[in-house]
């Protein structure tokens, strides 16, 4: 076998793990790849509860009102609710997943404004991947209820410093940093420290994260003005997306965005660049994550890649764009590949955007 970068001499140690535990099967959908892909990764069963809204305001065409809940553990999750600002009766409804891309500092401010202007460092990240846009407000603009919160590790979600091992600590002391911008470095390393507690408990990052992105979706359905409820996201959001749609029937499409590749491409030099969340473990031995990802077969399902993602290789995205259509063999999948790098750009949004407007409806 060639050698694999990052791996080097030690580039049998796939071959001989293919072969003796059986990896990157490409499940059918349905039901018990599902149920089996939920367990594997240690899925929590969360429910929001105390919802309060923290304040509300209005912009030129815009509404919007900032809630907290408790999912059980930590403190309160913050989210941002928009809508158009004269909507009446019900609104479908949108999760917009913020990314992980390395900065936790912020969660649902990476994709929607508040009452107050956006942080430079916020600024920095839309211009790098999100076209500039605070994209949560322009889809609300074209009628739906957008809502965007944090999860754990993020935003109101953070943990605080003082709770992080010294070693972590030290590899983000440089005094030039701003405030966030340490405090990513930080999170950077205690996401490896939060891995490690969630396997020891059984679970898993990318578990305990789709546990609270399936309590939010219970409540956003939950609401009397909202009608079906999709999902979108990019990145580590698009990941989110992709449980999400895996895991809960009722959330009725899916969009992800420069998120999807099989497994086994990624295994030469693609893995140091992501987060746990896309390597829980146990998963691997259920399916390929385009079986994930496909797992929702039949229903709507809308996958966006880069062919100039720096994080996939294009191999890795053609194959599972074969593998998805595969299973999507009556329709009900589309995959469409831009010449863009790993982003949500403008194009991209905006496609995303009308495919949503199809497949979403106000009851």
């Amino acid at each position: 076998m060639r050698e694999l970068r990052h791996l080097g001499a030690f580039s049998g140690l796939v071959e001989l793990a293919e072969g003796r535990r059986g990896l990157f099967p490409d499940a059918a959908p349905g039901l018990a790849l599902r149920t089996a892909a939920r367990e594997a990764i240690g899925t929590l069963d969360l429910s929001v509860g105390d919802v309060r809204v923290e304040r509300s305001w209005t912009t030129r065409d815009l509404s919007g009102e900032e809630l907290s809940w408790s999912v059980g553990f930590g403190p309160r999750t913050h989210a941002y609710l928009l809508k158009p600002r004269d909507a009446a009766g019900r609104l479908p409804g949108v999760l917009a997943l913020h990314c992980h891309a390395g900065m936790k500092w912020a969660g649902k401010e990476k994709l929607a404004d508040g009452p107050e202007p956006p942080t430079p460092e916020v600024r920095r990240l839309r211009e790098q991947i999100y076209g500039g846009r605070a994209y949560a407000g322009e889809l609300a603009r074209r009628g739906f209820a957008v809502l965007v919160h944090d999860v754990i590790g993020w935003g109101s979600r953070r943990f605080d410093r003082a709770d992080m091992p010294e070693r972590v600590l030290a590899q983000a002391d440089d005094p030039d940093m701003s405030e966030a911008d340490r405090y990513d470095v930080a999170a950077g390393h205690h996401e490896h420290v939060l891995e490690k507690y969630c396997t020891l408990l059984g679970t898993s990052l990318a578990g305990v994260v789709a546990g609270e992105d399936l309590a939010a979706a219970a409540y956003l359905r939950s609401r009397p003005d909202i009608g079906q409820v999709g999902c979108v996201g990019l990145s580590g959001g698009g990941l989110r997306a992709a449980l999400l749609g895996a895991f809960d029937p009722g959330v009725a499409a899916v969009a992800v965005a420069a998120m999807v590749s099989s497994y086994r491409e990624l295994l030469d030099g693609y893995v140091a660049g992501h987060t746990w969340m896309f390597f829980p473990p146990g998963l691997s031995r259920v399916c390929d994550w385009p079986a994930l990802v496909a797992a929702r077969a039949p229903e709507p399902l809308l996958v966006l890649y880069g062919e100039r993602d720096q994080l996939f290789p294009l191999a890795g995205m053609r194959a599972a764009h074969e593998a998805i259509g595969r299973h999507h063999p009556d329709g009900g999948y589309e995959g469409v590949f831009f010449d863009a790098p790993h982003a949500f750009d403008v194009p991209m949004q905006e496609h995303a955007f009308t495919w949503l407007a199809t497949h979403l409806h106000r009851s």
